[in-house]
């Protein structure tokens, strides 16, 4: 370790170099890095619905659909704007009325079902195919030709719309994400530290591995939206003890040593060791994301492992030499801190440790139960404000037609004319089924099968399958709408048992049986590998207990408030806040214990031990939660992805919470229990001697 610190502090300008120079590939590897932002295509390969879904986009090419209501236009102005419609790059074709009737006929005198299928008052349904999946970049560019030849009346709907405007917004709003998070943590450290050059040194080193981490995305083919949002603003938050920690050495050893080459030597070594614990559980945390079926996990936990890692590497080589090469100006630039003296409040923890314990002990209790019976959301639309054009299509879908999700029913081609009749009566008469779309169903029974348009029969029967679509009133993650679903396959699969349902509704199910099983697997996985990693760093089986409890305590606190707030949180922030609140507050623990052992080995009794440890651990800790809370909360507040903002607002919150429980809980928890870690850690007690101090014949 000092050769390597002494090599880094020798050589510091070379380093600088080096870094600036890496920043080439990384903003090349940024850049060109796809984004996907179709969570449903993270579900697994082996469920029905998505099975289906591949169908559906190899063979009708129907995987990619969008919907149009058209209000008050005449027919003849219709079929002219179709056509400029199949013209759009990316368009396969534009279906209407009039690909199956004449539309000289007056809509009065059409059947009842195509009626009720194609109109409602002034309005009339338009269906696009596009030739690719919704998230291709093709079907985004085909979205905004739709909309340049639309009309006013036109409102344009359907999962790729969706994803159009969900990326449009995502990408507008990624840019001030960084940038307030970036600037609220800037006044926050420079508030909180002593020189105001060192936070800006910080948050470049930081930027630096950023980038460095991002640009990297580029071999792991494409990540998630919500990870290229997410991901800076983590890894600012996450990665930050580590240069408090190098800058707090730095400072100790400056005063030891005459050369600061060698101070900073001696500093890095001693970071390495401190963080070493701490940073390898943070990113065993993310890593646990990892063991989820819904494969947006492994792309978060990744791309945010990876920047722990990178966050670490920086800290120990970037950001040492820039220390040095800005030396002179960083002890120029010093003032006050307006962190206070924490003195006072660890007199107050270690004398009213009790109380602390009972907080401890009554607190699980409510927030348990919050967390437990706390609303969720799975709807991608819900996150979405309602004034963007795709919702307010997807609000007129509702109103003119009363459908709200479309399911996508596919049949062996085998199963007999009369059979399929016999199914889609059976689904009309379901509750919440508004109508069902079928080959027979379509042309009507008089019509010859020859004189049907091969493009009518192409929407129904493909390769093997015969599709029929079933359109729904329920909104898709409903409970109404997931029984109707369980219905409607338990009626297909009595006629054949091979038969797939899929689209929006039934993936959104399974994306709500998968998130349960991953909630658990994954909250199991973090707790148990993070459990054993303290077990190895501190050799102890009562330590990790006693940490783990007190940061899962912080954790339920924090999912229980939405609760008893009345607030419906995104599904996926019951899964991955955990994980980024567990790696988050498991550094500042270890921090707090392994001073409290350092002080018990120094020879102070338990009382003093963890006074004196958190004191000093307190203004770390605070300035590092405070920074966390101040990156996340900018972006909670200016997002209008209400999915970005409700977890940067749980990230943000988790981040005072952890903060609190790890200032007046943990030092409570391990001055009662250090008897216990005493007898079951190793070598926590070098001399058992340590620790007990004779006073007047009474061993206090």
């Amino acid at each position: 370790m000092r050769k390597f610190g002494k090599f880094i502090s020798n050589h510091y300008m070379l380093v600088v170099i080096i870094g600036l120079l890496l920043l080439i590939p990384s903003v090349f590897g940024y850049f060109n890095t796809r984004i996907n932002y179709d969570i449903l295509g993270y579900l697994p390969k082996n469920l029905d619905s998505t099975k289906g879904e591949k169908i559906l986009d190899k063979t009708y090419s129907d995987a990619s659909m969008a919907l149009i209501v058209v209000n008050g236009m005449e027919s003849k102005d219709i079929v002219t704007m179709k056509d400029k419609m199949k013209k759009v790059n990316g368009v396969e074709d534009v279906l209407w009325l009039d690909d199956a009737l004449d539309i000289s006929i007056p809509k009065e005198m059409l059947p009842d079902y195509v009626k009720k299928q194609m109109y409602n008052g002034n309005s009339t349904l338009m269906v696009v195919k596009l030739k690719e999946s919704s998230a291709s970049e093709t079907t985004q560019h085909s979205i905004d030709g739709l909309r340049d030849v639309m009309g006013k009346q036109c409102y344009l709907s359907g999962m790729s719309a969706i994803l159009k405007d969900t990326k449009d917004l995502a990408d507008k709003e990624a840019p001030f994400y960084i940038i307030l998070a970036v600037v609220f943590s800037l006044v926050v450290l420079i508030l909180s530290m002593e020189s105001t050059l060192v936070p800006i040194i910080f948050l470049v080193c930081i930027g630096i591995g950023i980038l460095y981490n991002m640009g990297t995305n580029i071999f792991l083919g494409e990540i998630s939206y919500i990870t290229k949002a997410l991901a800076a603003v983590l890894q600012l938050g996450v990665t930050m003890d580590y240069s408090i920690f190098l800058m707090h050495r730095y400072d100790e050893k400056i005063k030891e040593y005459e050369d600061k080459r060698d101070a900073m030597a001696e500093a890095i070594s001693a970071t390495m060791l401190s963080i070493s614990g701490s940073s390898l559980t943070t990113i065993a945390g993310f890593l646990a994301l990892c063991t989820m079926d819904l494969t947006l996990g492994k792309d978060i936990g990744i791309v945010m492992a990876k920047g722990v890692i990178i966050g670490v590497i920086c800290a120990v080589t970037v950001l040492p030499a820039f220390i040095l090469a800005f030396d002179k100006p960083i002890h120029r630039s010093t003032h006050k801190t307006i962190i206070p003296n924490f003195a006072k409040v660890s007199r107050i923890v270690t004398k009213h440790y009790k109380a602390f314990i009972a907080v401890f002990v009554i607190a699980f209790i409510p927030a348990v139960f919050g967390e437990r019976n706390a609303s969720v959301y799975y709807n991608l639309d819900e996150s979405l404000p309602k004034s963007m054009a795709s919702i307010v299509g997807l609000n007129k879908l509702k109103d003119n037609f009363n459908m709200m999700t479309t399911h996508f029913v596919l049949i062996d081609k085998t199963v007999d004319n009369y059979k399929v009749n016999d199914m889609t009566k059976q689904i009309e008469k379901l509750s919440g089924v508004e109508s069902v779309l079928s080959y027979e169903k379509f042309i009507g029974p008089l019509i010859p099968d020859e004189f049907i348009p091969d493009k009518v029969k192409d929407i129904f029967k493909q390769g093997n399958y015969n599709l029929l679509l079933v359109n729904s009133s329920y909104k898709s993650a409903q409970t109404s709408e997931n029984e109707q679903i369980d219905k409607i396959t338990k009626i297909v699969k009595s006629y054949d048992q091979g038969a797939m349902v899929t689209g929006e509704g039934p993936l959104t199910k399974d994306l709500i049986t998968i998130a349960d099983s991953d909630f658990k697997k994954v909250s199991v996985t973090s707790i148990l590998v993070i459990f054993i990693i303290i077990m190895f760093v501190f050799k102890s089986v009562s330590i990790p207990i006693i940490l783990v409890g007190a940061i899962e305590l912080a954790i339920e606190i924090n999912m229980g408030i939405p609760y008893y707030t009345g607030s419906i949180i995104p599904f996926i922030s019951s899964i991955v806040i955990g994980t980024i609140q567990l790696g988050a507050t498991v550094d500042y623990a270890i921090l707090l214990t392994s001073r409290f052992n350092e002080e018990l080995n120094n020879g102070s009794n338990k009382k003093d031990a963890i006074r004196i440890a958190l004191e000093e651990s307190a203004k770390s800790i605070t300035t590092s939660g405070l920074t966390f809370f101040a990156a996340t909360a900018g972006v909670a507040m200016i997002s209008d992805m209400a999915l970005i903002r409700s977890l940067c607002l749980l990230i943000a919150r988790g981040a005072l919470i952890s903060m609190a429980v790890i200032i007046f809980i943990l030092p409570s928890l391990l001055y009662v229990f250090e008897g216990v870690i005493a007898k079951t850690s190793l070598h926590w007690r070098k001399n058992k001697n340590l620790g007990v101090k004779v006073n007047k014949g009474i061993i206090a």
